[in-house]
């Protein structure tokens, strides 16, 4: 009974006409910058978080959520269109999705893209909604060590996981981890790398930051992007829906086995949709039946991938909300929306927010069935966007950021560090750095210190502690055994090597 009146809470609270519309307008710019190659869920989310300044927790929260679950699925559509995913997570969803695209079966895939996106963020849900409170329970008896152990494994995750070199990843999360550190120390209050500005004394602000990062770094890419001769795709045959519900019936254990690996996947700070539609490829393949053409126009592909992408979505707010840590850079953005409204995510959010929590579950069911209706209604409106120019789009969007970026506090000085971070996101992906870990790095800098320095003052500046307790033990084994996964050598052809643009949005 006391899980049905926290329901019924949650669910008043969203009901409300104007949380509704914010719901809407998050999904709808969601599909917008998600269609647009380059105009990811995490640039969208990044240049409409200082609009939630002016708005309740329960408003922000709907704005946040609908861009992220519908930018999530939308990344599909320039992938199967265009053969150019529209964020990272879409990459795998382009081998099969243009093969159909080129056979004149592009409605085809995108319907099945939508409803696979459905399915997976549906059960990515009821898993946020089951684990989560478990979870905060249990790390109510967690220690600083753990923290500190927790976070560093989330940066060693996100840095072995990004393309290229795992020292480039790493090197890239060291970045930002410098970058936390400007300010006032927090146990001293000795300035630290405060260049004679006194507006640094507060530290660089996370939204800054990630506005230059995303935002500007893109823009950046896209005024030296030169556009190729698109292939000539032919008429494209609209396929009945119910055809296509029975061909996913067919792959039922496929859909749920890629629901659970995108669950989990997102589960595990530090890693996103882009592994996870990745893993649940190759497991499709893995598991292929004779006749199945992955690659040449297979609608599994874009099944397994599509349903594992959005599976992440719940999957990655449970460290989040549970724990403090990011699971990857879109909810690593989230943390500083919370921080707007006052609230700090780790163990005690659940039990001391509990309608809010419940609303986020609600906020998400009602952000896929937008995403589901928008999806298939608006789909050939959807890829408008593609052909957008990058002299109108640039422009537009940089009065955006900066207009963003000087409401944080009407101060000047944080346009000045937009542009700082906008180049140094830029040097990052043209030197073929990652800049996911960079962004991780800003968030989870923080945590780290903290947790290091009252780990060692608690216990005498004794580093055993972190091999001592059991759950540190096994977090830092598990650490140390990616990191001799990731750095084995392995041959790797040049063009594995190269670095893409979709990089600035890790």
């Amino acid at each position: 009974m006391d899980l049905i009146s926290h329901l019924a809470a949650g669910a008043a609270a969203v009901m409300d006409p104007l949380t509704l519309l914010f719901v809407f307008l998050g999904a709808v710019v969601g599909m917008v910058f998600g269609a647009a190659p380059g105009l990811t869920a995490t640039s969208a989310i990044v240049l409409f978080l200082p609009v939630t300044y002016a708005m309740g927790p329960t408003s922000s929260m709907a704005l946040l959520l609908g861009i992220y679950c519908s930018g999530y699925f939308a990344g599909s559509i320039p992938a199967i269109l265009l053969n150019t995913p529209g964020a990272p997570g879409s990459a795998a969803t382009a081998l099969d999705g243009y093969s159909l695209a080129m056979k004149g079966q592009g409605d085809k895939a995108i319907v099945t893209a939508v409803l696979s996106s459905f399915i997976g963020g549906l059960f990515s849900l009821t898993m946020l909604a089951l684990i989560a409170p478990s979870l905060a329970k249990v790390a109510l008896s967690f220690t600083s060590v753990e923290y500190f152990t927790f976070a560093l494994v989330g940066i060693v995750c996100v840095a072995g996981i990004s393309r290229g070199s795992m020292i480039k990843g790493l090197a890239a999360a060291f970045i930002g981890i410098l970058a936390s550190t400007v300010g006032l120390d927090p146990v001293s209050g000795v300035g630290r790398f405060l260049f004679g500005q006194p507006n640094l004394m507060g530290g660089i602000p996370t939204t800054a930051a990630l506005i230059g990062l995303f935002a500007v770094a893109q823009m950046m890419l896209l005024t030296v992007k030169k556009r190729g001769e698109a292939e000539v795709l032919p008429v494209q045959q609209t396929t009945p829906i119910s055809e296509i519900i029975g061909t996913m019936i067919k792959s039922k254990w496929l859909i749920v086995k890629s629901a659970i690996i995108g669950a989990i996947i997102g589960v595990l700070p530090g890693t996103g949709p882009s592994i996870a539609s990745w893993v649940s490829y190759s497991d499709a393949l893995r598991t292929a039946k004779p006749g199945d053409k992955y690659g040449e126009g297979e609608i599994k592909g874009v099944v397994s991938c599509e349903v594992a992408n959005n599976a992440v979505t719940g999957g990655a707010l449970v460290p989040l909300l549970t724990l403090g840590i990011p699971g990857d850079p879109v909810t690593a953005v989230l943390v500083g929306a919370l921080m707007i409204q006052g609230f700090e995510t780790g163990p005690f959010f659940i039990p001391q927010n509990t309608e809010l929590f419940y609303s986020i579950l609600w906020l998400l069911l009602f952000s896929n069935i937008l995403m589901l209706v928008l999806g298939i209604s608006g789909r050939r409106l959807a890829a408008k966007v593609l052909e957008i120019p990058a002299g109108v789009m640039v422009p537009c969007i940089l009065v955006v950021a900066g207009a963003g970026a000087f409401s944080l506090a009407s101060n000047p000085f944080y346009l000045k560090l937009v542009i700082i971070f906008g180049m140094m996101g830029y040097l990052l992906v043209r030197f073929r750095f990652p800049t996911a870990p960079a962004v991780l790095g800003i968030v989870l800098g923080p945590i780290l210190e903290q947790n290091l320095r009252n780990a060692l003052t608690a216990n005498k500046m004794d580093v055993s502690i972190f091999v001592t307790r059991p759950i540190s033990l096994v977090t830092l084994m598990f650490m140390c055994l990616l990191l001799w996964v990731w750095l084995k050598p392995s041959k790797k052809s040049p063009k594995d090597e190269e670095s893409t643009e979709a990089e600035i949005s890790g």
